[in-house]
């Protein structure tokens, strides 16, 4: 069991002990052998010489407030000691206000020897670039910053290069000035076994509802896009994604793009994406409509270029119907981000570097490169798959070191997946000037994204005056598109209340 003289969210620290130190879980148990102790001090006008035993030095600093963590193993039957550690960090200020508690479970790794196991030390989060976010608002700077991710968090070398040079990279499109929206389309030609979003085929009760369905699309698009008008809100990104976007035919995505154009103010839109991720749904009209309609970002995915593994995961295209695609696109002027995932089924190390070899052919602005983690809701959960394969990651990972640098493509945004096969990240690279400003304001929660379509999630964003920091309400909408409809003008019409009491402020 483990105790402390600080309080500590417990369900936090559960989460905590069982992601990084699964073989100690027990520890949080009751009838556990052995407790834990943790006794945390602080000191006023202690002269801070050094942070632990064995972390190294920091300036003499006689005015610093000085937090200690000491830490012990005790046998429950004897009260002998097993193991005792000290570790010590001067207060960085008032406003990071859980930072006794970050240290505190950062001792955890030191007492069980854990220190130095993840090249992510102690960051379990989804957003670790968010914290860097966190530090920059109180005033710090990236030297202050890389310091507390190594002395504090654990974090390696290289896993602090990555995250500050990615934060230094979407500091310039982080607006808060701006709102954006998402539009999904909750239909795929066939579900991918990895699969855990919206995603319906066109078969029985949806099929028989499906005209029902796009007009209700039509409805909310329109009524969202009045309110944004009445508000005065400036958009800067629009996403339409999914699902599979491109499943709509040619005419039903003129009309879908029309009554964007129609009723919202493009005058500050500075990028407009459309997720043509299944070669299976696209063709050139397609391709010449989205273009009319001013879309300047398209994303066509190959996941991988070995054809077994698309079969395996019931994705449908060939190589012919992919270049024809990409080479339409290309002519047409279209920016093009592609996506690729590492440990699909039955894919070994040389399949994935024969992609990396594959993609290294096409000149794309975008590349993303995500590590499969297996959803709930995904096909892969339910058959209970397990990854039998062993990947050698430092060749992937070198191989993509390589191919993104010969392309002049930079990481710049990033997020975690607690369920992937490497402990790892999953990462955005762009030509410089070519990001993806949804990509960043979705992953930094920076900014309101409104949400319109089935399994639409809208994110409601504002400043807190009171207590200094961001406030989100996030508003989902159902996944099942039949539920969506059943429940459309009810959940609209309490959307529209709530992002008019955010943005007139109007909180009482």
């Amino acid at each position: 069991m483990i105790r402390a003289n600080i309080e500590i969210n417990q369900n936090k620290l559960e989460e905590f002990v069982r992601v990084l130190l699964p073989e100690n879980y027990g520890v949080i148990s009751e009838n556990s052998e052995n407790n834990v102790e943790i006794n945390v001090n602080f000191e006023k006008g202690k002269n801070v010489e050094n942070f632990s035993k064995d972390c190294g030095k920091l300036e003499n600093n006689k005015n610093a407030e000085l937090i200690t963590v000491n830490t012990a193993l005790i046998d429950k039957n004897s009260g002998k000691i097993l193991k005792k550690v000290i570790f010590s960090h001067k207060k960085i200020n008032d406003e990071y206000f859980d930072q006794a508690e970050v240290m505190a479970k950062a001792s955890l790794m030191e007492l069980f020897d854990k220190k130095d196991k993840y090249k992510w030390g102690i960051l379990i989060g989804v957003r670790p670039t968010k914290i860097v976010g966190r530090f920059l608002k109180m005033g710090l700077n990236y030297d202050e910053i890389d310091e507390i991710l190594e002395k504090i968090y654990f974090v390696s070398d290289e896993k602090r290069k990555l995250l500050l040079d990615i934060v230094k990279r979407q500091e310039p499109y982080l607006d808060k000035e701006t709102i954006g929206i998402y539009i999904g389309i909750a239909f795929c030609p066939t579900k991918c076994s990895y699969c855990s979003f919206p995603a319906y085929l066109l078969r029985g009760k949806y099929a028989e509802r499906y005209d029902e369905y796009i007009g209700s699309i039509y409805h909310e698009i329109r009524e969202i896009g009045q309110l944004t008008q009445e508000l005065d809100l400036k958009i800067n990104t629009i996403y339409i994604g999914g699902g599979t976007p491109s499943i709509l035919t040619a005419k039903e995505i003129d009309k879908l793009l029309k009554t964007v154009k129609e009723n919202y103010n493009l005058d500050y839109l500075k990028e407009f994406t459309f997720e043509a991720g299944r070669i299976d749904t696209m063709d050139e009209g397609k391709l010449s409509v989205i273009k009319s309609y001013g879309v300047n970002k398209i994303s066509i995915n190959p996941q991988s270029f070995n054809e077994k593994t698309l079969k395996i995961v019931n994705r449908y295209h060939n190589r012919e119907q992919f270049d024809n695609v990409y080479k339409i696109a290309k002519n047409l002027g279209l920016e093009i981000n592609m996506d690729l995932i590492l440990g699909l089924p039955r894919e070994n190390t040389d399949d994935i570097l024969y992609t990396m070899d594959e993609i290294s052919k096409y000149d794309m602005e975008n590349l993303t490169i995500h590590n499969l983690a297996i959803k709930n809701a995904s096909r892969l959960n339910k058959e209970n798959y397990i990854h039998k394969d062993v990947l050698d990651y430092k060749k992937i990972y070198e191989k993509i070191g390589n191919v993104t640098k010969n392309k002049g493509l930079f990481p710049y945004y990033m997020y975690r997946q607690k369920n992937s096969f490497q402990w790892g990240e999953n990462l955005g690279y762009s030509l410089n000037g070519c990001e993806s400003i949804y990509n960043i304001e979705m992953i930094e929660e920076n900014k309101t994204i409104i949400g319109i379509g089935a399994g639409a999630i809208t994110k409601l964003i504002w400043f807190d005056e009171e207590k200094k920091r961001d406030n989100i309400k996030r508003l989902v909408n159902p996944k099942d598109p039949l539920v969506w409809m059943n429940e459309l003008e009810d959940r609209l019409e309490q959307k529209k209340f709530e992002i008019k009491r955010v943005f007139k402020k109007d909180f009482l």
